[in-house]
């Protein structure tokens, strides 16, 4: 088996076709088992230690994510009351269940998909009450191909 590897300029990530977001793009580099990717778990760990989250000020609800990797599934729970987070992992019942492939998790985290892009375009799948997403991708990072609005546009602005 042929494995392609390429370093994407101001990408942390190698990757490579089987692997597209993995740290090393070795095929079967993380045992059965094992925990999920680094990347996964320190947004899920930082997200746990804010306690609370001014974003989610007004936001009760919670969030399970299903994140599947081959044959195998991680599931973390979060749960928000008035923009105080708890993150456990766990397959407890949730208002809101986002299922997607962990690739695409970590693309999200990294920037490269807009997560309700991602729903839309069939990568996010989301079952029961899909605003709590829409609220909670606040905490994503935004894409790096966001453009950036400019201090000067002229919106609503009348011409002298």
């Amino acid at each position: 088996m042929l494995l392609v590897i390429y370093v994407c300029a101001g990408c942390r990530y190698a990757r490579s076709a089987r692997y597209p977001y993995s740290k090393t793009a070795k095929p079967n580099d993380r045992p059965v088992g094992a925990a999920m990717t680094d990347a996964t778990s320190q947004f899920f760990d930082d997200l746990a230690s804010r306690g609370h989250e001014p974003l989610l000020g007004r936001t009760r609800g919670s969030l399970r994510f299903d994140l599947a990797d081959g044959a195998r599934t991680e599931h973390w729970y979060v749960n928000i009351n008035d923009g105080d987070i708890d993150v456990s992992r766990g397959d407890a019942k949730a208002d809101c269940v986002i299922r997607t492939d962990q690739e695409v998790f970590e693309s999200i985290l990294g920037g490269n998909l807009n997560a309700m892009v991602g729903y839309l375009r069939g990568l996010v799948s989301g079952e029961g009450d899909v605003a709590l997403l829409v609220r909670f991708q606040r905490l994503f990072p935004p894409p790096k191909s966001q453009p950036s609005t400019s201090p000067t546009r002229s919106v609503n602005r009348q011409r002298s």
